[in-house]
């Protein structure tokens, strides 16, 4: 009875006009979060690299293959890289500066041996999270995170000698040495046990912990200085443009693979903020749309709202009635707006496996917290417009 006597004259050209807006900008606003929280993960535990993340090296050129330019980095050149707006920091790759050979020591693989190159990286930039990623003198065995060409030329090799080619898993059990050397006394060496735990598409060198790199540098080195040939660069979110343009600048290379990763992620990334942005737009103004016509609703019930309170309805009654209205429609409208995002989320997810970039299927549930608080917001907004035009007329 209520609501016939407020609500029966109203005009609702200006409140559908409302609803259209707060359910585009609702589906976009939950759809941009969603997918931008996707985009920004992913890759991560895919490789041991974290996100944004990019080994790169000065490039080769006629110069440096004569010794008329350097091709590592001194202290100076990594400060003032770390120093850029869009960087989040910057970690030498330390490499092995003594002989090391690598062998399988296992009577169910065939005997395999080669020299290698083993690097470590600042354990800030690893995305493996494990326990047996340590070393100390004594322990028995050294962790290592391989290469996944090295399991791809290991299985070569065992196809080409009539052995079962081996998985993952079971490579992560088969038991290896590592033999260490000073270059300039044969002598002197040792044999230290090793582990995978994990491979990699990103290094092409086999990781060890930086205690384990510590020690062999200090007992097996040779006595020529160490150089820093590699550095890893972490990049700021959407800011990979910026990463690319002083990679550029200073003549520094990288891995196609990263950079295409990178790349991709900073322009679709990119585009789900600009979308993010006009969708709180649009929710924002639909809402102020939506209580300018509470007011104005407010407005031409003033007689009626008048002669309720005089006739003793309480005024929280009203308040209710006109807030509760306008919640219900919002709601009404968010509910629609998630359905239809879960439309689309079929499509776009379909899309994007399409385009190689797989993300996942399960939801982002910050997206839906966006949309619980802009409920609340535009609730308690109208419960307070409603308060203080009902407290107009009393």
């Amino acid at each position: 009875m209520l609501n016939r006597i407020l609500f029966k004259n109203q005009d609702k050209k200006q409140l559908i006009i409302a609803m259209i807006g707060a359910f585009m900008g609702i589906t976009f606003l939950v759809t941009s979060i969603h997918y931008l929280i996707k985009v920004n993960e992913f890759g991560k535990g895919a490789d041991i690299l974290g996100p944004n993340t990019i080994i790169v090296q000065k490039k080769v050129t006629n110069s440096s293959s004569l010794n008329l330019s350097k091709t590592d980095f001194t202290p100076r050149e990594i400060e003032k890289i770390k120093a850029e707006s869009f960087i989040q920091d910057v970690k030498p790759v330390i490499s092995n500066n003594f002989d090391v050979s690598f062998q399988t020591d296992d009577p169910l693989v065939p005997y395999f041996r080669s020299d290698v190159f083993i690097q470590t990286v600042d354990q800030n930039f690893l995305d493996v999270k494990s326990a047996k990623w340590k070393w100390e003198k004594g322990d028995s065995f050294v962790p290592m995170i391989l290469p996944r060409d090295f399991l791809v030329m290991l299985n070569t090799f065992m196809s080409a000698s009539g052995i079962p080619q081996i998985s993952d898993d079971l490579a992560m059990d088969i038991k290896f040495k590592f033999r260490l050397r000073d270059p300039n006394n044969s002598d002197k060496e040792e044999h230290v046990n090793a582990r995978i735990i994990g491979f990699t598409n990103e290094v092409a060198s086999i990781l060890v912990p930086e205690s384990f790199m510590q020690y062999g540098n200090q007992i097996y080195a040779s006595t020529t200085e160490s150089k820093i040939t590699q550095i890893m660069i972490s990049g700021k979110e959407s800011e990979f443009g910026l990463v690319e343009d002083l990679l550029n600048k200073r003549g520094l290379e990288s891995k196609n693979s990263q950079m295409v990763v990178g790349r991709l992620k900073s322009v679709v990334g990119t585009l789900f903020l600009v979308v993010l942005g006009i969708s709180v737009i649009a929710v924002f103004v639909s809402g102020l749309v939506l209580i300018q016509y509470l007011q104005l609703l407010l407005s031409r019930n003033a007689y009626e709202v008048r002669t309720l309170l005089r006739m003793g309805y309480p005024p929280n009654d009203l308040i209710k009635s006109f807030s509760f209205y306008f919640i219900k429609i919002f709601g009404l409208v968010a509910a629609i707006g998630l359905g239809i995002f879960f439309v689309f989320k079929l499509f776009l997810d379909k899309m994007f496996e399409s385009g190689g970039l797989y993300i996942g299927n399960n939801i982002a549930w910050l997206a839906i917290v966006a949309l619980v608080l802009a409920y609340l917001l535009f609730a308690l907004a109208s419960y307070l417009n409603a308060r203080k035009g009902i407290f107009n007329e009393y």
